[in-house]
């Protein structure tokens, strides 16, 4: 009995023996990272041991030879720049296509539906009450969106956010259209080179001229595509406050985007205003057939 207690103390021993080196290793090889991982450190980087791995890192770092540390060019502050850059140029790619997708099915009116629908008005007053509703309309976007924010939940900020560019683009969008025709200035084309042309001067806030082609043809290139993205970027950034807590955001999204609308309609109008085609001068079929000019005011 005694000899087996005894015995059993000297293993104890022998390998608490072996395991003190190991052990003693290791704290070195941690407090030589820690010192050379330290910034401003001026002392001097530990001295490899025989069979320390740690050894390896030398003046490379505690990174290991050959790997850049975070302050290192082409380190990891950069990669992770490069990986945000492009994850939001993947979303914004995926937005865009939402909305070319959409935009062919958003119903627009043209003018003799818009003559029949506003009896007696002329192109002015008709124009007045298209810019009206859609002011009301990108506002009930940006307050239900912001409404919907009220408690915020940061996995669904980004949807919530594609939603309300996607709801606005829609609104915007028809009220471009519609001012074309209200104007005479309905692009040429089947409905998907006019739907293009109504997303170049929604990108561009100008007007599609249709007396010069060229204008049309650069508006079905991949140039749309590139001005699409910088035009989603920056609604973006500017509907960011759209997602404050506590209706705030609803609020500040309803004032943002009645703004923004307004000021592209002032733009899209200005120009449309310059070319501005007079009812009577239209073909039958495009001003609406037998409805004669409401009061003489068929010009812009």
């Amino acid at each position: 009995m005694g000899d087996d207690d005894a015995r059993e103390g000297r293993g104890t021993r022998r390998k608490g023996a072996s395991l003190a080196p190991a052990a003693a290793r290791g704290l070195r090889r941690l407090r030589d990272r820690r010192r050379a991982a330290r910034p401003g450190d001026t002392g001097r980087p530990a001295e490899p041991r025989p069979g320390d791995t740690g050894a390896a890192e030398g003046a490379d770092g505690p990174y290991g030879a050959g790997r850049a540390g975070p302050e290192a060019p082409g380190g990891r502050p950069e990669q992770a720049e490069r990986l945000r850059r492009r994850r939001l140029r993947t979303a914004l790619g995926v937005l865009a296509d939402r909305i070319l997708l959409i935009a062919p099915r958003i119903p627009v009116r043209d003018l003799a539906t818009l003559r029949r629908q506003f009896p007696g008005l002329g192109p002015e007053e008709i124009a007045d009450r298209l810019v009206t509703g859609a002011l009301k309309g990108s506002a009930t976007v940006g307050a239900g969106v912001g409404g919907a924010a009220m408690l915020p939940v940061p996995p669904a900020m980004p949807a919530e956010l594609a939603a309300e560019i996607t709801g606005v683009a829609a609104v915007e969008l028809k009220l471009i259209a519609e001012l074309h025709e209200v104007y005479g200035q309905r692009p040429p084309g089947n409905l998907h080179q006019r739907t293009t042309a109504y997303l170049r001067a929604w990108t561009s806030e100008r007007r599609i001229d249709v007396a010069r082609p060229a204008t049309v043809d650069a508006a079905l290139g991949g140039q749309l595509r590139r001005e699409l993205r910088q035009r989603l970027l920056k609604r973006t950034l500017r509907n960011l406050p759209n997602l404050a807590p506590f209706l705030i955001g609803a609020a500040v999204g309803a004032a943002m985007n009645r703004r923004e609308t307004a000021r592209l309609a002032d733009r899209v109008r200005e120009d449309l205003r310059r070319s501005a085609v007079p009812w009577e001068k239209l073909p039958g079929d495009t001003r609406g057939g037998a409805l004669p000019p409401a009061d003489g005011r068929g010009g812009g």
